[in-house]
């Protein structure tokens, strides 16, 4: 009786002198857990500060440019090349919208020239994904994704562009379907959206505008809080919390293509730029986090989520033509998934390919920014070469 109480004792004790340690080490790992989370949050809110800056400094000097641009077209082709220049000066396809809906309802655009500069805007917008993209440069298999993520929304836009611009000059099939949606809404009453981004964003990019009052400097201190904020947020999800984050994005937010676009449309309408949704996803991406089909899907949900500060401005303005001109935005982007969605391994090959041979460059932010550069030239070319026409 006495050695079964002993053994009893003894064994029964075993778990009590070990629940301290385990118990200090789950406080312990909570912990941690809980100082990762604060940490990302706050690098994210950095990463989303950084692209209001940049928007910010691009505006300072863009903005009136890109109005003067705007009222430069003078052909289909050049309203392309116009809608895409503007909007990569100033970083806001939502902006360069909102301009064009001006300029139509005061009559200094017509609605066949305003549609094909909201095709351009579509491309223009993509440029920060580009920009953010590069933050990885150093790690070239990290590369290889982000790069392909952040290029898979420019080729399905190209596309898009290169595919509808043809028909909507013969057929105008982006115009007539704006009208029937203008029919349906005609009559809706001026509505304002406020971005719940924007008002957390705002205080802190004022305050360094206030102290940096000049777009290169100010252009300079956004990559730099850009660059840190990468760094921060690709340090934090190499650790434990990236496993738990695949878990989140992969059952719950990105778990089908559905999932995916019906994020990117909600996220984008919600926050009211398309360049900080998507922006968000490319180091998601490199990390490997999300897969590149997984990215796609979201980014068309972000075309659709963008039209929406457009259409409200334009209910605002009460003019039936500017409401056509807006809903022409949300009319391009539902031909370009209708045609493109089921087509969706082209511009995720292309997309692929592109990350492949940029990661494989020796030179490869030298090539990106050479690519980049070009891309703004040669459509300015043919712009100054089309108004002396």
């Amino acid at each position: 009786m006495f050695a079964r109480s002993s053994v009893m004792t003894r064994t029964g004790s075993l778990p009590v002198t070990d629940s301290a340690p385990l118990m200090a080490k789950s406080e312990s790992s909570r912990l941690a857990t809980l100082v990762s989370v604060v940490s990302f949050l706050v690098m994210l809110y950095l990463f989303f500060s950084s692209i209001e800056l940049m928007s910010a400094a691009f505006k300072m000097s863009g903005a009136g440019l890109a109005q003067q641009l705007l009222t430069m077209a003078s052909d289909p082709v050049a309203g392309l090349l116009i809608g895409f220049l503007a909007t990569s000066l100033i970083q806001s396809s939502s902006t360069t919208t909102t301009i064009v809906v001006g300029l139509v309802a005061s009559d200094a655009l017509t609605i066949q020239l305003a549609v094909p500069i909201i095709m351009g805007t579509n491309i223009g917008t993509t440029t920060t994904n580009t920009i953010v993209a590069i933050g990885h440069v150093t790690r070239p298999s990290e590369f290889e994704r982000a790069f392909a993520a952040s290029t898979v929304h420019d080729f399905f836009n190209l596309l898009a562009a290169f595919t509808i611009l043809p028909l909507e000059i013969l057929f105008h099939p982006v115009e007539r379907a704006a009208v029937f949606l203008q029919g349906l809404f005609a009559g809706a009453g001026g509505m304002g959206l406020a971005s719940p981004l924007k008002a957390l964003t705002r205080p802190l990019s004022d305050l360094v505008t206030g102290w940096v009052p000049s777009t290169i400097p100010l252009v300079l201190v956004a990559l730099a809080l850009l660059f840190v904020a990468l760094r921060g947020m690709m340090k934090i999800m190499h650790g434990t919390v990236l496993e738990r984050m695949e878990g989140l994005f992969d059952r719950v937010l990105f778990r089908n293509d559905a999932a995916s676009f019906s994020l990117g449309v909600v996220a984008t309408a919600a926050v009211q730029s398309s360049s900080a949704t998507t922006s968000l996803i490319v180091p998601l991406a490199g990390t490997g986090v999300l897969s590149l089909r997984q990215v796609f899907p979201y980014t068309l949900g972000a075309n659709i989520g963008t039209t929406i500060t457009a259409i409200l401005a334009s209910f605002t303005t009460g003019n039936p033509a500017a409401v056509t001109v807006a809903l022409a935005h949300l009319s391009f982007n539902l031909f370009a998934i209708a045609i493109y969605y089921p087509l969706k391994a082209l511009p995720l090959w292309l997309a692929t390919g592109w990350g492949r041979l940029a990661a494989r460059s020796k030179a490869s932010t030298a090539g990106v920014l050479t690519v980049y550069i070009a891309l703004h030239v040669i459509p300015l070319m043919y712009i100054i070469w089309s108004a002396k026409r």
